[in-house]
């Protein structure tokens, strides 16, 4: 399956903005600033705001919804940009980085000293650290990177598998979903349905999205994938085919009014799974069941050892492939003889 993530993008990030959240869904909300401020792209500019307030902005609170959290775009050539997004002063503002690189971790902690310049009103630090990064050729994995006096990382290995408690993504996953749930889940990705998680927390939310996706890896999800779905779109919840997406816990009843048919939804704070599919009873017995006892073992909850589970199981399914290939042989050579023969230049 084709890769999702763009190679060698041109730049560390394109574009932030900071967005003030409307008072009503009817209204849009106001972009305050952007960085840089000659972006070019209108539509983006347009698109991104749409994404940062995906709950029901009229009955939510910020001590309900968390503070980070992760939006996907996807462009023209089937590659996904990320937005890493930063809700402060009540859930009113937000500050969203869009990146074709999935630095989580990075961006996230980036986002937190981006609101801390912003609530000190130190434009200048936060001019600083932003020109820096947007001119800083995108760096190697592993190579140390020096933004400012308060700024530095290392470039991750975004090849790598992902690791615990290293990646928060997956680390968020393991500790919100148990093994059965996280099995009937993959199950259901590889049956590729109609599948939604949802949460109350935004940062749980899209972790658990994009935790449970990463773990279908050498493969990727190729269908509908929006980790976090603003309520303007939640229409894509009937869409006929199978897609991927998370729905705040504020707009669940909502997609529920709208008749789904064949959908898998998990609540991650409650920890269950609907679903009117036995996917796991259709994947081979011993698959899984070495699968689910190596993810009972402590020593794997640590390091890679989660990631790795699922790769021998996706190895175990699909690894002998071939066997499965029927080869027909297509009598083309005797037709270029013959044409050779007959004196036509080819």
């Amino acid at each position: 399956a084709e890769r999702r993530t763009r190679e060698n993008p041109d730049r560390t990030f394109d574009l932030v903005v900071q967005v003030a959240c409307p008072a009503s869904e009817n209204e849009d909300p106001t972009v305050l600033w952007s960085f840089p401020q000659d972006h070019t792209d209108q539509e983006v500019l347009q698109t991104i705001p749409k994404f940062c307030f995906p709950f029901d902005v009229e009955r939510v609170s910020q001590s309900q919804v968390g503070q980070n959290f992760t939006f996907v775009l996807t462009d023209i050539d089937s590659k996904q940009r990320f937005g890493f997004c930063r809700l402060t002063q009540g859930c009113r503002v937000c500050i969203c980085l869009l990146s074709y690189l999935p630095w989580f971790e990075i961006y996230y902690k980036l986002l937190n000293t981006l609101a801390d310049y912003l609530s000190k009103q130190q434009e200048n630090d936060l001019n600083d650290v932003l020109n820096s990064l947007y001119d800083l050729p995108v760096p190697k994995p592993f190579t140390p990177v020096n933004l400012s006096v308060h700024s530095y990382f290392i470039a991750p290995d975004i090849n790598g598998l992902p690791t615990i408690p290293e990646s928060r993504n997956l680390t968020e996953y393991f500790v919100a979903v148990d093994i059965n749930n996280m099995l009937q889940l993959y199950a259901s990705m590889l049956h590729e349905r109609r599948i939604i998680i949802t949460s109350s927390k935004l940062s749980t939310l899209t972790a658990c999205v994009h935790g449970a996706a990463a773990l279908l890896f050498p493969m990727y999800w190729q269908h509908i994938f929006i980790p976090v779905l603003p309520p303007h779109l939640l229409d894509y919840c009937c869409a006929p085919m199978p897609y991927f997406v998370g729905v705040h816990l504020s707009l669940l009843e909502r997609v529920r009014s709208r008749s789904l048919e064949d959908v898998v939804i998990l609540n991650v704070d409650t920890n269950t799974l609907e679903s009117p599919f036995d996917d796991l009873h259709n994947l081979p017995g011993d698959v899984v069941s070495s699968l689910k006892s190596k993810l009972k073992k402590q020593s794997t909850a640590t390091g890679s050892g989660v990631a790795r589970a699922f790769l021998r199981a996706q190895a175990a399914l699909f690894g002998s492939y071939r066997d499965a290939l029927r080869y027909k042989p297509v009598r083309t050579s005797l037709i270029i003889m013959s044409r050779k023969e007959s004196g036509r230049s080819l």
